[in-house]
């Protein structure tokens, strides 16, 4: 994820400059001029593995390859509880309305600078995808495979939760379901 390149408080271009803080000198992106600090904190995303009726949801990004299908994610927003946003994501995501949440836990996605929030959420309704996504698929548990990266790691921590132990594509398939996608996901689309 870039870094900005001027103070959000005086506009002057920021440099990476040492300081002293709690646990020793830091470099960090400054503002020489103001002494502001860029802190470049992770940002949290909501990350749901829906079960639709007996079955877990998964959905692919207009922006993604063909082959590409993973959590319902998204920005978690300033006034709202981790369950009320990852309820709030399914509905614009899926139309679908969540009636149970339970943690499933917090995975770091450090190439994309996100702390992912990942829930296990029970959902019922009509499926009507938002124009973000244009596909789903439902899948028994023992179909599920697992990437290996962000939620492909709650999945699989999930999984076991259920009794059954998770098979994560190969580097090979993995490579072949990325095939096409050029750059990090963006938020909402966290894999």
């Amino acid at each position: 994820m870039p870094h900005p390149k001027f103070c959000q408080v005086c506009a002057t271009p920021l440099e990476w400059i040492a300081l002293m803080e709690d646990g020793g000198p830091k470099e960090r992106l400054r503002c020489p001029n103001c002494g502001h600090t860029h802190w470049n904190n992770p940002t949290p995303v909501l990350a749901a593995i829906v079960e639709y009726r007996g079955q877990v949801l998964l959905a692919r990004n207009a922006a993604w390859p063909g082959k590409m299908f993973a959590l319902i994610t998204g920005f978690m927003e300033a006034g709202e509880t981790p369950e009320e946003g990852v309820a709030r994501e399914v509905k614009e995501e899926t139309n679908l309305d969540v009636s149970a949440t339970k943690l499933v836990g917090a995975y770091d996605f450090q190439r994309m600078n996100q702390i992912i929030i990942a829930y296990h959420v029970v959902a019922d309704g009509d499926v009507k995808l938002s124009p973000e996504l244009v596909d789903y698929r439902l899948y028994d548990l023992p179909d599920l495979r697992c990437w290996p990266a962000g939620t492909g790691y709650a999945l699989a921590d999930w999984l076991r939760t259920r009794g059954h132990e998770p098979v994560f594509f190969t580097a090979a398939e993995n490579e072949e379901r990325r095939r096409g996608l050029n750059l990090p996901p963006e938020p909402g689309n966290a894999s």
